[in-house]
């Protein structure tokens, strides 16, 4: 169930994060948002897959977060935005899982 419940927490970082600033018009809140989910999501991999591949799914998380900005020139914010949370969560499916 984990290995689900972390891309779902990635997701809700990147696209909730996303939302909130672009409602509030805040966006230190919509880092608040992302900040969190981060922090949420690298104590699940780490606790299932280490501490080293946590790290390096952080840095993932973070690098879709700074990618999806001259992304959205291109394509659109939102499809930007789905993008990359897309590869996150693939990511994380693929790579955080419980150590065997």
């Amino acid at each position: 169930m984990s290995s689900l419940l972390t891309p779902l927490v990635t997701s809700a970082g990147l696209i909730g994060g996303f939302q909130t600033a672009r409602a509030t018009k805040n966006r230190p809140l919509g880092g608040a948002v992302l900040a969190a989910a981060g922090a949420a999501a690298f104590a699940m991999w780490k606790r299932d897959a280490g501490t080293g591949t946590a790290a390096a799914l952080s840095g993932v998380y973070l690098a879709a977060f700074g990618a999806s900005h001259p992304l959205a020139k291109k394509m659109g914010a939102w499809p930007a935005v789905y993008t990359v949370t897309a590869g996150t969560a693939v990511a994380s499916l693929v790579f955080g899982r419980r150590r065997a």
